[in-house]
């Protein structure tokens, strides 16, 4: 698996790309009410294509979704698609999050940037923070966005007995906090009066007109276990209890969660529930390093900053 990413700095939007050497077997899973995706249906267990060729997390909100174009492009110049007789077809599927509140809201991901992320794809670890679809992340918008803190792109793995490899990668735009699991901490949330992060639940009661659709936490599994599509399915399924123990609340009416989980390889057997546990372990590492990795914008700091 390669990951490219493109970061737009002063418009505080961009993308990341996913791309396979082989084409991969990939699942999806969608929990927020508010999503902004392409090319999902066909990722269904009972849907016909089997393969995938790239995946992509971007912001910009639905325009973002033109990104992915890009990616198309770049992949058809170097003949990697579907062959159907006549012609290679690149298939990308790709997600969106809210980020056009935040910088310059005409700054959106094109087919421009997405071919440029997909001519970055690398095999060495990504870069984390705000970079990429995590440019103009931000966590904790219960009291506003200008009450909100900085969110980001976070990457995890694991090496298991037996040579079972899952990783993550995911762009935390969230509504609710972010916590640490191990100890109950919020590291990154709405800020109180006196500048620590608040509980959004606590303070939903007398926020909840105030709630928008700035949200949204995206993220991709990637695993070296043979999987079906029903298989990678279940995995990201299972890989969002990760979401579930680091932000609160998640999956909510104004968030378009959503977890991608990619067999890619598939050289390791292994029972589907054990990579679905592993992956919602480095989900929950990803998303906390999203937000201690994150550099915090004018008007929005970071956990590192606090």
């Amino acid at each position: 698996m390669l990951v490219g990413q493109v970061t737009d700095r002063e418009g505080l939007t961009g993308c990341t790309a996913v791309l396979f050497e082989r084409p991969a077997v990939v699942g999806v899973d969608v929990r927020g009410s508010s999503p902004g995706t392409r090319e999902t249906d066909r990722l269904a267990p009972t849907a016909s294509v089997r393969h995938t060729h790239a995946l992509l997390l971007t912001g910009g909100s639905a325009f973002g979704l033109a990104a992915a174009e890009g990616v198309v492009r770049f992949l058809e110049e170097r003949g990697v698609g579907l062959d159907v007789g006549f012609a290679r077809i690149p298939l990308v599927s790709a997600a969106v999050l809210f980020d056009l509140a935040v910088g310059s809201p005409e700054a959106r991901p094109g087919p421009g940037m997405g071919y440029e992320a997909a001519a970055a794809a690398t095999g060495d670890p990504p870069e984390q923070g705000s970079v990429g679809a995590g440019t103009g992340a931000t966590v904790g918008k219960v009291l506003g966005l200008e009450r909100a803190m900085k969110g980001g792109v976070g990457s995890a793995s694991v090496r298991l007995e037996g040579g079972l490899v899952v990783g993550a990668i995911v762009a935390v735009n969230a509504f609710g906090d972010v916590r640490d699991p191990r100890t109950g901490r919020i590291i990154a949330g709405p800020r109180l009066e006196d500048g620590s992060p608040g509980d959004t639940v606590e303070l939903l009661l007398r926020a909840s007109s105030r709630l928008s659709w700035e949200n949204t936490t995206l993220g991709v599994i990637a695993t070296n276990a043979r999987l079906s599509k029903a298989q990678a399915a279940k995995v990201a399924q299972v890989a969002h209890h990760g979401l579930v123990r680091t932000i609160h609340p998640v999956h909510s009416t104004v968030d378009g969660d959503l977890i991608f989980a990619a067999s890619v390889g598939g050289e390791v057997e292994a029972a589907t529930d054990v990579v679905g546990a592993w992956a919602a372990r480095v989900v929950a590492e990803s998303v906390l390093r999203a937000v201690r990795e994150a550099e915090g914008i004018p008007g929005v700091p970071s956990a590192p900053e606090l």
